[in-house]
Order: C-alpha cells, then sequence, then structure tokens
C-alpha cells in the first residue's frame, strides 16, 4: 500500500522538474529572495556548522545529518500552530488558516522522513556512521533548529519561512552538485528499499531518487517563501513597534519615577 499522504500533484511537479529547462523556470522567481537580517545570520551559521562538521563537499554521511534537520521546520510549524489554536479556537478563519498550516507540515514531514530513512538505508551501503559525528551532532542541531523555528513562527512567520528558504536553498545545492558530479556512478546503483516503495516512488537507480530529493527540496524551497503573508508581517513588525516603544516608554517612567521620589 502506498503512503496516503503521498500528493499526485506533488509528485507530478516533482517529475516535471527533472527537465533542466522546467528546473530552471521553476528556481528563477525566487532565485533572487532577499532574506532578512535575523533569519540570515542563523542560517549562515547553521549552513557554515554543518560543513565545519562535514565538510564542504556533499556526501552520503552528510545528507544522512541534513536530512535528520531538514525535517525539523515542519515539526516546529505543526507545533506551533497547534499552540496558536488553544488561543485561537473560537476565530473560525484563524483556525482554517492555522489547520491548513498543519496539513502542508505533516505532508512535507512525510517527505522529509521518507528522504532520511532511505538515505540512512543507502549510507549503511557505502559508509559507516559513527555515532558522535554522525546521530549526536545531528541530534543536537535539530534541537536547537526546533526552537528557533518555533518561536520565529510565533514572533514573526517570515522569519521561521526565510530560515527554512535558506536551509533547503543549501540541500538543494548539494543534492545537484552531487548528482552532477557523480551521475554515471549513481545510475549504476540500484535503490532498494521497502519504506520507499511504500511511500510511493520507485526510482531505477540512485541517481533518479537523489534526482528526486533534489526536486523536493527546491519544491520546499518555493514554498516557503510562498507561504509568506507579507501584508500580515507589515502589520506584525507595526505592533512589535508599538509594543516595544511601550514598554520603553514604561521603564523610562519607572527609573525616572524612583530617581526623583528616592
Amino acid at each position: 500500500m502506498e503512503l496516503i499522504a503521498t500528493d499526485k500533484k506533488f509528485e507530478a511537479l516533482n517529475t516535471e522538474l527533472n527537465a533542466p529547462e522546467q528546473l530552471l523556470a521553476y528556481k528563477r522567481p525566487y532565485e533572487d529572495y532577499h532574506v532578512q537580517i535575523i533569519p540570515r545570520i542563523l542560517g549562515t551559521f547553521l549552513v557554515w556548522c554543518g560543513n565545519f562538521v562535514y565538510g564542504h563537499k556533499p556526501s552520503y554521511l552528510k545528507f544522512r545529518a541534513v536530512e535528520v534537520i531538514a525535517r525539523i521546520p515542519y515539526q516546529s510549524w505543526s507545533s506551533a500552530a497547534y499552540t496558536l489554536m488553544t488561543l485561537f479556537y473560537a476565530n473560525e478563519k484563524k483556525a482554517m488558516e492555522l489547520s491548513k498550516l498543519t496539513q502542508h507540515a505533516r505532508f512535507s514531514l512525510d517527505n522529509e522522513t521518507m528522504h532520511v530513512i532511505v538515505v540512512s538505508h543507502i549510507t549503511k551501503e557505502h559508509e559507516k556512521a559513527g555515532f558522535f559525528r554522525h546521530t549526536f551532532v545531528p541530534m543536537v542541531f535539530a534541537f536547537f533548529y526546533f526552537w528557533w523555528t518555533y518561536w520565529f513562527y510565533l514572533l514573526r512567520p517570515r522569519w521561521s519561512y526565510e530560515l527554512n528558504y535558506m536551509f533547503e536553498q543549501h540541500a538543494f545545492d548539494q543534492y545537484s552538485e552531487f548528482i552532477e558530479t557523480y551521475e554515471e556512478e549513481l545510475k549504476k546503483r540500484p535503490v532498494s528499499s521497502e519504506f520507499l516503495a511504500w511511500y510511493g516512488r520507485h526510482p531505477r537507480s540512485q541517481y533518479e531518487f537523489f534526482q528526486s530529493v533534489r526536486n523536493d527540496e527546491i519544491i520546499h524551497r518555493n514554498q516557503s517563501v510562498g507561504a509568506i503573508d507579507f501584508e500580515a508581517d507589515a502589520k506584525r513588525i507595526r505592533f512589535l513597534r508599538s509594543s516595544a516603544a511601550f514598554i520603553v516608554l514604561v521603564v523610562v517612567i519607572v527609573i525616572v519615577s524612583i530617581l526623583l521620589f528616592t
């Protein structure tokens, strides 16, 4: 039985992106997207740490670590949405928006889970993973990434989406380099995975599998930017600025009062 979460429209888009011209056209709209300073700093730091620990060049073991972490934003968004649902359950419009987010997050999480399970299965055939570097360290990364993404979503969703945009862009670049560098070798290596078949994909080689994963990552990247509500973000910024100004005013009043009456 195929995984119910497999979406035919998503799978059709994934297949279309195997064509270089289709991939280029799909990438282009968000190629020059400007990520704001805070998610850009954290995203750059996250990518730098990954390259420092696992090297700049793509490899099976690096992908194993990347995919452990890649699942996290979707888990985090789902948790944040359910947290907000406890506050806005009486607001049907808001509840519907949050339910749509959790639906998207669950599907994307299933997709990323497929990545990490199948990549881990393939990795066993080619490289040996050490516990500390390839299991413990990714889990530590994942812990902090979860809470960054969670609080970003509660405070300003745009930051959370942009952080994921940077991570998915990095993953896409790594998979692209990998299949371009090892194309001939990967085409000769078969893929045998019960989970992958259960999910609903049947690649004939590792090349086709990693090509499909590359396509998943660029779809997730574009979806992250596409999910940003820029109008709501502008309203949130005005609210945060007003709140900050009010807090500063209260603190100043308290300090002045203490100085004058003591």
